[in-house]
């Protein structure tokens, strides 16, 4: 199924001549009514005239997460509150919130690019779909919500938590769509038991998961668990919410709207543009976005972009699915390494479950690198010796797959803490000490 055939399958061409209208109204709409792109483009000699295409967009600053802080609440956005008709924010955790904010049009737009997206997922009006997103400042459950109303679904919206309710009202309810992070539809599955539930109680066929990096292996883990089929939606406040971008059934890259929401890639320390099959960071270009339009923003989210026509018949430029993010990059004892890359041994094995959490420490100026996992409850072992070989069998998977020494220390089930968002996967304490 496709949603907007004339835009989904639009040659490269007509693509390439709608972006470049887009981008030159864009550029014009930022440098007219916010200050701090016109001082932008105007150290740097750009003026609005001078981008004539798509191809110019290359000559434009980049923007950074730090831009929106720094310009905190409103400093960012291009027109007046009373044409903003909702705010959305980071939790801003890490520093001061991002806001983001939506005019009407820009609503729709979200609306039509969920839409897009939850259709490649094989989602239609005939389906119930339970939103385990959280709702509020937090983008996703909204986001969610009212791309499958515009596709006509029959929305559950129970946001995030209560694990035994989620599943009373997916039993009592008959969804048949799960939307959530992968690591909370996981502990969903193997909460389903303990909570007097089957997959017999269960209509689930579908599950759309996103807001955080998941591996190929996590798809198959969540596939055989649920009896589902797994999709990987992506997205960002900044952007726009979840879908930005969203896999099809062939699960060969995410497939951009990008008549809304332009991608490059760029070398992570050159920031020069990068060719398909090249990977770097993803950079976006919000090129229909009225309440906070954003020039080439860097997501710091690695991946590579591939032109070529799917065998779904869609034309839109894909992306990988993203392997990590460059400023959330573990660096130790010189080695780089994602969380991503634990999970895919993990599941890879098969012998524990997927629930992990990364310790790093310093000792005696040595970076060090702990893995505790959580035993799978149907395969548990027996003696103390079964323990260790164990242990040391995914000790010598690890070294082997990373390069890197790590002491794995197996736990109990259910011993690691759940997230209802996004899942912890990393303490490091080295961070405490600077």
């Amino acid at each position: 199924m496709i949603w907007n055939e004339r835009i989904e399958c639009m040659s490269r061409e007509e693509m390439r001549a709608l972006q470049s209208e887009k981008l030159i109204d864009l550029v014009n709409r930022v440098y007219n009514n916010v200050d701090f792109y016109r001082r932008k483009m105007d150290e740097i000699g750009i003026k609005p005239s001078d981008i004539q295409s798509i191809d110019d967009i290359i000559k434009l600053p980049f923007t950074y997460k730090s831009d929106l802080r720094d310009h905190y609440p409103f400093g960012m956005f291009a027109v007046p509150m009373q044409k903003i008709v909702r705010l959305h924010a980071s939790s801003g955790t890490t520093g001061k919130p991002t806001t983001v904010g939506y005019t009407h049009n820009d609503i729709a737009n979200w609306g039509e690019a969920l839409a897009r997206c939850l259709t490649m997922a094989g989602i239609s009006s005939h389906d119930v779909m339970q939103v385990s997103y959280g709702y509020g400042l937090f983008t996703g459950g909204l986001g969610v919500h009212y791309g499958a109303e515009t596709v006509g679904c029959t929305v559950i919206p129970i946001s995030g938590g209560n694990t035994r309710r989620q599943l009373q009202l997916m039993s009592d309810f008959g969804s048949t769509v799960l939307a959530c992070t992968p690591s909370y539809a996981l502990h969903l599955a193997d909460a389903l038991s303990e909570n007097g539930y089957s997959l017999r109680d269960m209509k689930l066929q579908i599950g759309v998961f996103g807001a955080e990096p998941w591996t190929e292996n996590m798809r198959l883990e969540l596939e055989k668990k649920w009896g589902i089929k797994a999709f990987d939606i992506y997205g960002l406040s900044e952007i726009m919410g979840p879908g930005v971008a969203n896999d099809c059934e062939f699960h060969a890259g995410l497939h951009v709207n990008e008549d809304h929401f332009f991608p490059e890639i760029v070398h992570p320390n050159t920031k020069t543009p990068l060719s398909d099959g090249e990977e770097g960071e993803l950079v976006f270009t919000t090129l229909t976005k009225e309440g906070i339009p954003l020039l080439r923003y860097n997501t710091r989210d690695l991946s590579i972009l591939n032109h070529k026509k799917c065998a779904c018949g869609r034309t839109t430029v894909r992306m990988n699915k993203i392997t990590g993010r460059s400023d959330d990059m573990l660096i130790i004892r010189g080695v780089n390494l994602f969380p991503s890359q634990i999970e895919h041994v993990l599941l890879e094995m098969g012998e524990t479950s997927a629930h992990y959490l990364l310790l790093v420490d310093k000792e005696n100026n040595l970076d060090t690198l702990e893995l505790e996992v959580e035993l799978d409850e149907s395969k548990m072992v027996d003696t103390i010796k079964d323990l260790q070989m164990l242990s040391r069998k995914i000790e010598n998977a690890m070294n082997s797959a990373i390069g890197l020494s790590v002491k794995v220390t197996l736990v109990e089930p259910k011993t690691i803490a759940r997230s209802e968002g996004k899942a912890i996967r990393v303490i490091d304490n080295r961070k405490l000490r600077n």
